[in-house]
């Protein structure tokens, strides 16, 4: 599976942004697909998740900021990023995990958020 992320940028402290991640090749193997992010310093972590069949899993730090959101006929799944905060700035990744275990990421996107 490979996965293409777009849609990061520069954003002002309260601003919204979208993330988008397209994935290709053995896309019929994808059962959880999601973000991840990881700032300068800090250890990569979950962003939010969402099943194949639509089941959705939020870290605490963005519920109710952001919504994730996944086309299964075209191989998407979005990010929404409302009210963003400076804190929120990180290098998101795509993330999928397959059925029978394999894990795959995509490259990072830029998110800054300013204050």
């Amino acid at each position: 599976v490979q996965l293409q992320a777009s849609g990061g940028g520069l954003v002002q402290a309260g601003g919204s942004l979208r993330l988008s991640c397209a994935a290709s090749g053995s896309t019929f193997s994808i059962n959880v697909i999601g973000w991840y992010r990881q700032a300068p310093g800090k250890q990569r972590e979950l962003v939010a998740t969402i099943s194949s069949g639509g089941s959705t899993n939020y870290a605490d730090f963005v519920k109710g900021r952001f919504i994730i959101s996944r086309d299964n006929a075209k191989n998407t799944v979005d990010l929404q990023m409302n009210s963003l905060k400076p804190e929120d700035t990180a290098v998101y990744y795509c993330h999928v995990n397959a059925w029978g275990g394999m894990a795959y990421w995509g490259k990072g996107t830029q998110v800054t958020v300013s204050s």
